[in-house]
């Protein structure tokens, strides 16, 4: 199947129905016309930023907004348009996000009049799309999409499984949800980030769910493959064979295979840090309690990354789930690189106590 392609799920085609600021509508009579001028792009962290250049790399105009004046100069060099003023944005037919957490999400969409920052359901024009691909909780997507429906605006939500190095090869998988109108109009814009879109209905709070819940599979994988590979270190084997074994057979998946191997190089460099772990499996556990259906492992999980934390590693990649296991099972840290601490994300061997 074509990379630019969609892949629907049931019931996808049954568009709402309903007009502009009713409901969960689409962004009214320009929702079928192509997406034209500068794209608006708010979040230029490391994921943001491979994005937006490959917005602008395949000849899309990107005004970028970022708070602090001095972050403009690195985004000038992939040919961004940066600003400090969010009102560059609002003449955009599409603004994306790619924020951290439920509050700088709202923030941006309601806007926070005490430190004079106007929201985009607020400012932007009636038709005007917001792409939300951050991961953030059920509740925070529906509650964006009705404010926006309320303002005339599409909503979708597309948030990714990937880190910044598939970023910038355009490797990312999507998984988009809203009207079947505004991901119509975002698909040439999703196939331009990613390699592949999964539209699952109409529903952004169904994106997000499924975002979070495979978030937490490939949390919970690298946990186990973290707990054995404690195991075959403290038995003073060497765990690159072991993992090479389980992932040339039974455990051949994605995660497995990239993540097994950084483990067991002790490879634990800066990539989705701990805290940014812990705020999904947080999120995914609620989603959880709410629907009456526990996630035991998780808490598991949750309570690994809190150690981690704890003792200093919050600037680490989730695969320093390895090294929390094999310090609970008395092997120690000692940095490669004497002068640079492990926080640093160099790696670090272990010697058993």
């Amino acid at each position: 199947m074509p990379k630019h392609q969609s892949h629907s799920a049931p019931g996808f085609e049954r568009a709402s129905g309903i007009p502009p600021r009713e409901g969960r509508g689409g962004s009214g009579s320009a929702a079928r016309r192509p997406l034209q001028g500068e794209i608006g792009f708010v979040g230029l962290g490391h994921m943001g930023t491979a994005m937006a250049a490959n917005l602008v790399a395949s000849g899309r105009r990107v005004v970028a907004y970022v708070r602090r004046p001095d972050q403009v100069g690195k985004l000038e060099a992939p040919g961004l348009r940066p600003t400090t003023d969010i009102d560059d944005l609002l003449d955009c037919e599409l603004v994306i996000s790619m924020l951290p957490d439920d509050a700088a999400v709202r923030e941006i969409v309601f806007g926070r009049k005490e430190i004079g920052l106007d929201g985009l359901a607020g400012g932007l024009m009636p038709g005007a799309i917001h792409l939300s691909m951050s991961t953030i909780s059920s509740a925070a997507a529906s509650l964006l999409a009705s404010e926006h429906a309320r303002n005339g605006q599409g909503y979708v939500a597309a948030p990714v499984f990937g880190n910044p190095d598939a970023a910038k090869a355009r490797q990312l998988f999507i998984v988009a949800a809203g009207a079947p109108a505004d991901v119509e109009r975002c698909q040439p814009i999703l196939d331009i980030l990613g390699q592949r879109t999964f539209v699952i209905g109409d529903d952004p709070a169904e994106a997000n769910l499924i975002k979070l819940l495979g978030n937490m599979m490939s949390a919970t994988a690298l946990e186990m493959l973290a707990e054995v590979t404690a195991v075959v270190r403290k038995r003073g084997m060497d765990p690159q064979p072991f993992i090479d074994i389980m992932t040339s057979t039974m455990f051949g998946g994605r995660a497995h295979k990239i993540y097994g191997d950084k483990i067991a190089k002790q490879t634990y460099a800066p990539g989705f840090v701990l805290p940014l772990v812990l705020k999904d499996v947080r999120l995914a556990l609620a989603e959880a309690e709410n629907a009456g259906a526990p996630m035991p492992s998780v808490g598991v999980v949750r309570d690994r990354l809190i150690t981690g934390i704890a003792r200093g590693y919050a600037g680490l990649d989730w695969t320093a789930l390895g090294l929390i296991a094999q310090e609970e099972a008395g092997l120690y840290p000692v940095p490669s690189v004497p002068a640079v601490p492990p926080t640093a994300g160099t790696g670090v061997v272990l010697k058993q106590s």
